[in-house]
């Protein structure tokens, strides 16, 4: 079978947000790019994930004119509730440190990003399949990303530089050579469901009972995610709705007239999590970005957005690289976003340890736990630090 090349700058593998985000932004700064994905678009974009954006990734999507539907469709947050001992707790985010987030599901940023790319011309390659990289490094390299194409006909790209922006899975990360990873493994995971019924807050819910953490989240008006601590190996599909609601109801129980709007099932899914980091994030002529570098629990809603963070770090790199024969940019890329990936890593891990139950915890663990959540709660120093963190550091 006969291979066409086509030659880029930059070749990007993975079309999600970050592949695309990247794209994005080296279009603007003139930087040609090539984008493959081994899925389709119509199964990105009905693929359901988390929802919450920070301040400096929304900035980031209406500033560099990817679009402004997050502000008209989207939902700004002001704080969150924490709910323990039977009551609700509000963390105010704009009264202690003059900032929000958005409830903006990641569908919607993959349409939007995706629709920006299609409007500028951009080459991007969905549903391809045997996708192979190398010549990121040696002497003399010659990056390249071979593929066969959603038509069945093998493809060669040429660039000066990859990026693996190919999440949890990557490809990419095995060739970053002198690679440390660092993992963290938790006992539990999340029972997720997404439910017909109006919204039960108007903010976000995060509960922490003697029967273990939940969080009631919003996506639209008529539909709403919800999810709440299980064991990794629970089998989602063993739940009637009926379980479902009276395990919700049991975990937000209190005594100050808190009901969760109910209706049915239409969703329901285990999601076990861990915390990865590998460090470099470059190697050559090869960059990570995103969840092919790093992932986070979901406590602290910091995955989107280190990976919209590692982007716009990465569109400085590249553009310093190529344009300005910058070989150190890619390495100091690689150092800044490993510091907000460890800050991100452990702010996700605090708010998790801090909310979910511990087979076996003893009576110290859980009275410690209730004591930390209460320390939050009644000092405005504690509450900014996770609201600080929530609503994301600002991009310096």
């Amino acid at each position: 079978m006969n291979e066409h090349t086509t030659r880029t700058e930059v070749a990007v593998v993975g079309g999600g947000p970050a592949g695309l985000m990247l794209s994005h932004l080296l279009h603007l700064a003139g930087i040609d790019s090539v984008v493959v994905d081994h899925r389709r678009v119509a199964e990105i974009e009905s693929t359901h994930r988390a929802g919450i954006l920070e301040r400096d990734s929304v900035r980031l999507l209406v500033d560099s004119g990817v679009s402004d539907r997050v502000l008209r469709e989207g939902h700004e947050h002001e704080g969150i509730d924490l709910r323990f001992g039977g009551r609700s707790h509000r963390v105010d985010f704009s009264t202690l440190v003059g900032a929000s987030c958005w409830l903006y599901p990641q569908t919607e940023v993959f349409v939007d990003l995706h629709a920006a790319r299609v409007r500028d011309g951009g080459d991007l390659r969905y549903g391809v399949s045997d996708t192979a990289v190398g010549g990121t490094d040696g002497p003399d390299p010659e990056p390249t990303v071979t593929f066969v194409d959603a038509e069945g006909r093998r493809q060669r790209v040429v660039a000066d530089l990859v990026v693996g922006a190919d999440g949890s899975r990557s490809i990419c990360r095995a060739l970053v050579a002198g690679r440390r990873q660092h993992f963290r493994e938790y006992p539990f995971a999340w029972f997720g469901v997404l439910v017909e019924a109006p919204p039960s807050a108007p903010e976000l819910i995060y509960a922490r009972s003697e029967r273990g953490f939940a969080l009631i989240s919003q996506r639209t008006d008529v539909v709403q995610r919800m999810y709440f601590q299980c064991d990794p190996t629970e089998d989602a599909a063993a739940w009637s709705d009926d379980r479902i609601w009276a395990e919700l109801d049991a975990r937000l129980a209190g005594d100050d007239g808190f009901t969760l709007q109910q209706g049915r099932v239409i969703e329901r899914t285990v999601l076990p999590f861990r915390s990865f980091v590998q460090a470099p994030m470059t190697h050559g002529r090869l960059a990570l970005a995103g969840d092919a570098a790093h992932t986070v629990p979901p406590t602290g809603a910091k995955g989107l957005n280190l990976a919209l963070s590692d982007v716009r770090l990465l569109a400085e790199a590249v553009e310093r690289l190529l344009r300005k024969d910058d070989d150190g940019a890619l390495g100091a890329y690689s150092d800044q976003a490993l510091r907000r990936v460890w800050r991100a890593q452990h702010f996700s891990y605090w708010m998790t340890t801090m909310l979910h139950r511990v087979d076996g915890a003893s009576e110290f663990d859980e009275l410690r736990q209730l004591g930390e959540l209460q320390g939050i709660v009644a000092s405005p120093h504690g509450a900014a630090y996770l609201a600080e963190g929530y609503t994301g550091w600002p991009n310096g």
